[in-house]
């Protein structure tokens, strides 16, 4: 947190897991410590934990975790006038025209997600990987838990398992993604395909001008399991569409560089506006 200050730098921190009553005390402690230690926003999902960080660190800036899944501006007028939250970050379903009709009504900052996976559960509470692992991503952190994953290689392919059961199989000349169950390739009636969801990443750089004129105030990039690199190269490609934005909205093009660096780190090598751009209602 110090290095990060001393750059201009702000340091979140999540803690949008939900607490289980045997041992909600690491819970409540981890918020004590990230307000002692002068983080400049908490991240959360569970009421409790709000009420908690607003009673106890009255000066502790809350932000609404999109595993709160606010995705109406009364329900997140609702989080402000009970616990005070600044910022909500909204699900990854909602048109562009539905986010400006939630800004709008709200004086909360809303945050929405710019770039990472898709999810076709509900933000984060993926019964899929509960159902395989039993473990909670909303209780431990992470869908397809690492310790679950094995990667098995075979002649001339290379399988990939969660728990025991087979995601995926890969061709040696095929990348092979990390193993989640909804995005793997299942055989349906004699046909192996996609059958859950299609390997693909939420990419608004095209949109970006449309972002900021409706007043969206950060830009949120699904990083959960990501490593350093994933991080660095996308978080610099925006901040550098964003900066090019900034200084001349009216000629703003994406350049394909972007596009390039962007698409090393998407899933499937695919890219798409997901629910923002939705030609129907």
């Amino acid at each position: 947190i110090r290095y990060a200050h001393e750059r201009g730098r702000k340091v979140f921190v999540a803690l949008n897991t939900y607490p289980q009553a045997a041992k909600s005390d690491l819970w409540c402690r981890a918020v004590d410590q990230a307000a002692e230690h002068g983080v400049d926003a908490v991240i959360l999902a569970d009421p409790g934990l709000m009420k908690y960080g607003m009673v106890r660190h009255p000066n502790l800036r809350l932000h609404l975790s999109v595993q709160g899944s606010a995705t109406n501006y009364d329900a997140i007028n609702f989080y402000r006038e009970q616990f005070g939250i600044v910022r909500a970050v909204l699900p990854r379903v909602l048109s562009l025209t539905q986010v400006q009709q939630v800004i709008e009504k709200t004086p909360v900052e809303i945050e929405v997600f710019g770039f990472g996976s898709l999810c076709v559960m509900n933000e984060g509470r993926c019964w899929l990987s509960s159902y395989a692992c039993g473990e909670s991503p909303n209780t431990v952190g992470a869908c397809s838990p690492a310790k679950y994953v094995k990667w098995d290689k075979k002649p001339g392919a290379m399988e990939t398992r969660l728990n025991g059961v087979l995601i995926d199989r890969f061709a040696d000349n095929e990348p092979a993604g990390y193993p989640t169950l909804c995005k793997g390739r299942f055989e349906v009636e004699g046909e192996t395909y996609y059958a859950l969801e299609e390997p693909t990443s939420l990419n608004v750089l095209s949109i970006l001008p449309e972002i900021i004129k409706i007043g969206v105030r950060a830009i949120k990039v699904e990083g959960r399991q990501r490593s350093p690199a994933y991080v660095t190269q996308v978080t610099r490609t925006l901040r550098a569409a964003l900066d090019s934005l900034a200084n001349g909205s009216q000629s703003f093009q994406v350049k394909p560089a972007w596009q390039a660096e962007l698409s090393k780190v998407s899933e499937g090598s695919q890219a798409t506006l997901g629910a923002y751009n939705r030609p129907w209602r």
